[in-house]
């Protein structure tokens, strides 16, 4: 390994401080320092709760199911660390680390440490707060030292060649290889060509719409015909539930191991836990646990000599259980065609015996660099997909994100970007640079057809992000709603000049801007009275950057009889990355007389909210506001030559 990649590794390792600090400053000042009715409010608590279920599950480990009433939202996360606890007086200790196994509206499952149930469980008054998780940070630093580390082998190989030491092979796949998945276009047979013909990295850039996950999963199809088994890893949880359920409706056999967020039986199914719960052996796993449990219970009740006999037999019980269950954990894993968990979890003990020829690293563009090595030490070649130019990393420390840790494996490995999309000033311009220091210009497969928007929809973004290269397919291109003709699928509506200004919620700290929302409402209306009663009424949704405005949003349309029927889905552009409406209306909120933007100047994110419509797209802004920005006066440009510009004037009753 040369100077140059110790430095680069020995400054990740450094950033990945930099951020472990700060989220542990954040949760020991703001969280911890709360009351805990003040965290339940906030959504750092939830209490009281129900214990629905108290049982052991893998390797012995106590797992406890608990419900509320209620389902404001929350910041809990299925992976995420937890504290188990009680307000009983009482209790013998009143508090139990866990991590949270999945969660949904008002029912989450935890896995604690230690070896056995808190026997408080039925004494009432329980509750849980959100605790700090190290173990993410851990995970990433140790997956650098082993980079710093390793002298041969394949790690070190793929090592330097990701870091651009040596030089990447690849042989040449023949179209006719691939030319049996009829179902793909030629952009993704190419891309899943690309794949299979590159010896340590291939890259997908999938734009949106492009079909991405259907290109990745008639890759796995093609990869387990000479590997038997993939391992495909995802940033998140909810990311790596949706591939599940895409793996396994192609015919692969999927085992999802980890956390969940999704609790359907369409994910549940393919989890590890439940194929272990319907293995013959493990019926008598869970009663040699159980014999262990009480055994131990006995123990601490016991006396002298006997207390060291019934411990030493529940630990005889309990090895004979664990010799069992990893029996059947090696059968199952070794029998699946694909493994699927997220970057941490493929850090799982579970995996420590398991090796892969190739790991497929979805979603890359939103991982940070450390945490994706973390798979990549397990296979022989990596498979990075994404998108660059859509939600990026969240970094919580700024020292961190100046240093670089916002840019991603995949931004560094793809070749330089169109012009058009080189941000020319702030933060933008800063990631751009950075990138550009790192020049290792890989192969790559661009996904070139979409299957979402019309062409006036993509228009904007394909010229601004991708130099014009994408097309719609023939089946989208010209597809829009009844009564709205094609050249006016695209909609800004101008609030200029209104006095609609932005406010700022006092505790919450998120901007909102009323007056928005009232055009907004207006214009939702005017579309649902157009619909003629016989056709079915499209999907929309009302998107925007701000947390509070959809949080307004969803009060101002929860007894809105007049939109009776019309199915809406409100929520912020982070939380509607890989979905799709057939009406999107994006608020972009920020209206000022400084021409203040904040957070809208991440393109990134904008080309996100752009890229959700089908066939009918209309953004609400102030053009005085964001006009001054050249992303945005380019976009007011391209609506009034190829969209319809309107102004807020026609909606104010």
């Amino acid at each position: 390994m040369n100077d140059q990649q110790k430095a680069e590794l020995s400054h990740q390792r450094d950033l990945v401080k930099l951020e472990r600090d700060e989220e542990r400053r954040l949760h020991l000042e703001v969280i911890q320092a709360m009351p805990l009715i003040q965290r339940v409010a906030k959504g750092y608590s939830w209490y009281p709760l129900q214990v629905s279920e108290a049982s052991y599950g893998i390797g012995g480990r106590p797992v406890v199911a608990v419900t509320r009433e209620g389902e404001e939202a929350h910041q809990f996360r299925a992976g995420t660390s937890v504290n188990l606890f009680t307000t009983q007086p009482h209790a013998n200790a009143p508090q139990r680390s866990g991590v949270i196994k999945f969660v949904k509206k008002g029912r989450m499952e935890i896995v604690l440490g230690g070896e056995d149930l808190p026997d408080w469980l039925g004494a009432g008054g329980v509750g849980v707060d959100l605790m700090f998780d190290e173990r993410t940070y851990v995970e990433m630093d140790r997956a650098l030292q082993i980079l710093e580390q390793v002298e041969g082998g394949r790690i070190a190989e793929l090592r330097d060649v990701i870091m651009g030491a040596r030089p990447a092979s690849y042989r040449p796949v023949a179209e006719s290889a691939v030319a049996h998945l009829a179902h793909l276009n030629q952009s993704q047979r190419a891309a899943v060509a690309h794949l299979l013909g590159a010896e340590h990295v291939a890259l997908i850039h999938g734009p949106p719409g492009t079909g991405k996950t259907t290109t990745l999963v008639a890759a796995v199809g093609e990869l387990v015909k000479t590997e038997g088994r993939v391992l495909f890893c995802t940033p998140s949880n909810s990311a790596a539930d949706l591939v599940t359920i895409r793996l396994a409706a192609s015919g692969l056999h999927v085992v999802r191991t980890g956390n969940i967020s999704r609790v359907e039986d369409e994910v549940m199914r393919h989890t590890l836990d439940l194929q272990i719960a319907s293995h013959p052996d493990t019926l008598q796993v869970k009663k040699l646990r159980q014999e262990a449990a009480d055994l131990r219970k006995k123990a601490h009740k016991a006396g002298g000599k006997d207390k060291g006999l019934l411990f030493r037999d529940a630990g005889r019980l309990n090895n004979w259980a664990r010799q069992l269950e990893d029996r059947t954990l090696d059968h199952l894993l070794d029998t699946a065609e694909v493994i699927v968990c997220t970057l941490v979890g493929a850090a799982t003990s579970l995996l420590n015996n398991h090796e892969f020829k190739t790991v497929i690293i979805d979603e890359a563009a939103q991982a940070l660099e450390p945490a994706t090595w973390i798979p990549i030490l397990k296979a022989n070649r990596v498979v990075l997909a994404g998108d660059p130019f859509q939600l990026p990393p969240t970094v919580k420390s700024r020292d961190a994100e100046r240093g670089g840790l916002n840019i991603t494996l995949l931004e560094k490995c793809l070749p330089p970007v169109p012009q058009s999309a080189t941000p020319t000033s702030g933060k933008g311009k800063a990631a751009q640079d950075k990138v550009r220091f790192h020049p290792r210009a890989f192969e790559h497969a661009l996904l070139e057809v979409q299957y979402r928007m019309n062409e006036r929809i993509m228009g904007f973004s394909n010229e601004y992000f991708y130099g014009g290269r994408l097309r719609a397919a023939e089946l989208v291109a010209q597809r829009t709603l009844p009564g709205i003709p094609h050249a006016e699928s695209v909609v800004f509506i101008d609030t200029a000049g209104t006095g609609f200004e932005e406010k700022l919620h006092p505790r919450f700290q998120s901007r909102y801007n009323d007056g928005e929302l009232d055009v907004l409402i207006e214009h939702l209306l005017e579309l649902h009275g157009s619909i003629p009663p016989e056709d079915l009424l499209p999907t929309v949704a009302i998107i925007t950057p701000y947390r509070e405005q959809a949080v307004q949003a969803e009060d101002r349309l929860e007894n809105e009889s007049r939109l009776a029927g019309m199915r809406i889905t409100i929520n912020t552009v982070d939380g509607f990355q890989g979905r799709e409406r057939d009406v999107v209306y994006l608020s972009l909120v920020r209206s000022n007389e400084r021409q203040e933007i904040g957070f809208l100047a991440d393109y990134r994110r904008m080309n996100v909210a752009l890229t959700r419509a089908k066939k009918y797209l209309i953004v609400v802004g102030d053009s005085a506001t964001i006009g001054h920005d050249a992303f945005f006066a380019g976009f007011l440009e391209y609506v009034e030559k190829y969209g319809r510009y309107q102004t807020a004037w026609e909606f104010m009753r």
